[in-house]
């Protein structure tokens, strides 16, 4: 199955890099990486790359661990000399994914009590590092 995924990552690498900054790119491969990783680690991915209707918000990741419904943003840096990708998830980011998370759970009938915000964090470095931090900022905090 990984040899599948490799050629997978592989053909949409090829398409991404003839329309994509390096940017788009290091994301898309940072998101790629965390939903193997998540999958490793036993969670069930239901979504990738949400989009709220308004277009404000997007869930990079929605997954289920175990009865836990998951909403998890990947950032991806080459390098961490402007410090970690954690540190690009500020108070505006968390306000956006709380409402593409809301819509999610209305769309779903799912309830805020059964979800949590997880933030991965990727370092593409040879091999990649991966930091995931579960329940990275509470769900009902108001801003």
């Amino acid at each position: 199955m990984t040899v599948l995924y490799r050629l997978a990552d592989a053909a949409r690498n090829l398409y991404r890099k003839r329309h994509s900054t390096i940017e788009q790119e290091h994301g898309r491969r940072g998101e790629d990486l965390a939903h193997r990783y998540l999958r490793r680690k036993g969670l069930t991915v239901v979504s990738r790359n949400f989009h709220q209707r308004s277009g404000r918000g997007e869930l990079d990741i929605v997954a289920w661990d175990r009865q836990t419904l998951v909403f998890v943003e990947v950032k991806t840096r080459a390098r961490t000399d402007f410090g970690g990708p954690g540190r690009a998830v500020g108070m505006d980011k968390e306000k956006d994914l709380r409402r593409a998370a809301g819509e999610y759970l209305r769309r779903t009938s799912a309830t805020a009590e059964q979800a949590r915000f997880d933030l991965v964090n990727i370092v593409l470095t040879n091999p990649p590092e991966i930091e995931w931090i579960k329940d990275a900022f509470p769900f009902g905090r108001t801003l």
